[in-house]
This record gives structure tokens, C-alpha cells and sequence, in this order.
């Protein structure tokens, strides 16, 4: 995707039309996230999406050594598995694998299912609760198709400075300029910033509803949360952040919490 914002700007603009036209048929391309029902307007079909996952999940695993810890694996996919059952996305090739790295407290999941948890998360979530909280809220990233609607945005703001360029090619070059700028400020900070918070809530939330309903507790997504909140220290202004602040987080989790204690109830 990097090599396609690095090409020159008269083949960006024979891009145009083609995306114009994609553009116009937005009836076609809008569709709802599932659980929460937010629209979205996608120009990236699933089927390259999924091939991305699964390029990009074999280059990372190639680049990494996979854990030898046969309990903490199995207990790894034992968690995927049972989250990604509630998902109903059989038609995913789910894999789930450990990379030995202590220093990075992260995990993900790529398009398709392609989960990878590194053992530094591992450690910070002590018990299989808090670990089912990271992995289903990565998983939910994939369900929702975020990374899909992320290529659109940045794709979108690319078109939207090409059309700027175009407008004001008469002008000064220092017009020029600070129009650059102002229109790249403008559209992280009231488009791209703003959708990724929208994104990592809307993980939050789904990410609860899956570990409950495969039967995991979800008040341990409080409890995780407070934790990263503690090892977080000094943070940007909340505007300023592609995720949401550590408070809105826990506030958000606690107001979701009476709908998916329903679902882990009926689990036991």
C-alpha cells in the first residue's frame, strides 16, 4: 500500500477516474459493521483484502521466532479458538501463533484471521480472561473490517489533496504550500485521527461481546485496561491520539459491561 502514496503524482492522477467511479457506486459499496451496525463505505473488496492478510502474516511470522513454549501456545489457540467461534466467520482460515518477544507488550490479527500474540502481552495478562481481552479485541479489528476502511481513508485523503493541488495550481507557490498544509492538518486531525478512536472503540466493544459470549469473563477487560493505564504513563490529549484515552476506555467498558455480563451468564 506504501508503494502505491510513493508513486509519481501524473500516475496518481490517471487513478482518478477509476476511483471516481468507485466513488459513485456507494450504495454498493456501504455496508454495516457487525454488532454495532455502524455504516461504513469501503472501496477495498475482501477478497484482496484477505490476500493481504494472509502476505503480510507469512512475512511477519518469517521475521520472527515462534515461540517453544508448548503450554503458552496451547493455550493461546484454546483462547482463538473458542473467540473465534462466536465470530460466525467460518469461512476464516484462523491460525493463531506466539512470538517470542518480551519487550513487546502488543498482538494482532490480519484479514482472514491471522492472529499473533507476542510473549510480552502474555506476561502482563496473567490470567486466560485478561489474555481472551487483548486477542478477542484484535480479532474484532479483523471482524469489522477496520484495515479495509483505513486503506479507504488514506486513499480518500490522497484524493482529496490531488483535487486541492489541482484547483490551486494557478496560485503562488507559497499559496500552494500553506494550503498543503493546512489541508493536511485539517484532514488528520478531523478525519483520519477521529475514525481510528471510532475504530479502536468499536473493537473495544465488540472485542467484549466475543470473549463473553465464548465464555470468558469480561470484567477482566476493566482490570487489563487498568493495567495498560498504569504502564501507559504521560499520554497526547485525547484529539490528538488515534486511541481513545485510558479512562474513556474503562468508562466505555463499565457502561458496556450489563449486555455482555448477559452473554457470559448464559456460558456458564
Amino acid at each position: 500500500m506504501m508503494r502505491f502514496f510513493e508513486r509519481s503524482r501524473t500516475h496518481r492522477l490517471g487513478l482518478l477516474i477509476p476511483v471516481l467511479a468507485s466513488v459513485a457506486m456507494f450504495a454498493v459499496s456501504c455496508s454495516k459493521v457487525p454488532l454495532t451496525g455502524r455504516s461504513r463505505f469501503l472501496l477495498v473488496d475482501e477478497t484482496t483484502e484477505l490476500q493481504m492478510g494472509v502476505t503480510g502474516y507469512e512475512q511477519v511470522l518469517e521475521e520472527s521466532n515462534l515461540s517453544g513454549d508448548e503450554e503458552l501456545v496451547s493455550r493461546v489457540r484454546t483462547i482463538g479458538e473458542a473467540i473465534a467461534e462466536v465470530t460466525d466467520r467460518d469461512d476464516f482460515a484462523w491460525e493463531f501463533n506466539v512470538i517470542e518477544a518480551d519487550s513487546v507488550a502488543n498482538a494482532f490479527c490480519l484479514p482472514g484471521g491471522k492472529v499473533a500474540v507476542y510473549t510480552g502481552i502474555t506476561d502482563l495478562a496473567g490470567s486466560d480472561d485478561e489474555l481472551a481481552t487483548v486477542m478477542a479485541h484484535e480479532i474484532a479489528h479483523a471482524i469489522a473490517r477496520h484495515g479495509a476502511e483505513r486503506m479507504t481513508q488514506m486513499l480518500m485523503v490522497e484524493l482529496g489533496g490531488m483535487a486541492l493541488g489541482e484547483a490551486l495550481n494557478t496560485q503562488t507557490e507559497t499559496t500552494l504550500e500553506l494550503a498543503s498544509i493546512a489541508y493536511g492538518v485539517g484532514s488528520g486531525l478531523l478525519y483520519v485521527l477521529p475514525y481510528s478512536r471510532t475504530h479502536e472503540s468499536e473493537a473495544d466493544y465488540m472485542g467484549l461481546m466475543f470473549m463473553a459470549k465464548a465464555g470468558y469473563d469480561p470484567r477482566a477487560a476493566v482490570s487489563f485496561w487498568q493495567k495498560m493505564q498504569e504502564r501507559g504513563g504521560a499520554a497526547p490529549p485525547e484529539f490528538l491520539s488515534t486511541h481513545p484515552s485510558p479512562d474513556t476506555r474503562i468508562d466505555d467498558l463499565q457502561e458496556w459491561m450489563p449486555e455482555a455480563l448477559k452473554h457470559y451468564e448464559k456460558t456458564r
